[in-house]
């Protein structure tokens, strides 16, 4: 009838929701003092992780999952990658950007529509070189820079 001290009342935290509680601040912590390059690094690890996140879920049969993660990748490739690009001024990358990026959302609605694991893949491999070139871009500015550092 009476609780006893070693019961504990259930908590409208679980662990796995806090966990999400504590992963959303840091990607807001690191959002906040982020630099443009850096932020577009985010959203290709961002895209790539919820990628794998979905073909994890579809191999689990989590349908729920599956969605939740492909929408998640689809928000993040059509509203960062796609809608940062200035096509007025990236010309014809950006324009080429544009496109690829938009065939990457097709594919990945598709995946979901069809749990299909091959799409996902194909989204993956197409956004792995993208994510590897922005990393090299960096790279190369900040040999550059040092190299005008030594000269001078």
């Amino acid at each position: 009838m009476y609780a006893t001290a070693t019961q504990t009342a259930p908590s409208m935290y679980s662990s796995k929701s806090m966990s999400h509680v504590y992963q959303q601040i840091g990607v807001e912590t690191a959002l906040i003092g982020a630099e443009p390059h850096r932020l577009i690094t985010m959203l290709f690890d961002g895209a790539l992780e919820s990628i794998a996140q979905a073909r994890g879920a579809l191999a689990a049969k989590d349908i729920e999952a599956k969605c939740r993660h492909i929408s998640k990748a689809v928000r993040i490739v059509e509203e960062g990658l796609r809608g940062g690009l200035d096509l007025r001024v990236g010309g014809e990358i950006a324009q080429n950007l544009h496109a690829l990026y938009g065939y990457i959302a097709t594919r990945l609605t598709q995946a979901n529509l069809r749990s299909d694991d091959a799409a996902l893949e194909e989204c993956a491999r197409l956004l792995t070189p993208l994510r590897e070139a922005w990393l090299a871009i960096r790279t190369d500015a900040s040999a550059q820079t040092l190299k005008k550092e030594v000269m001078a």
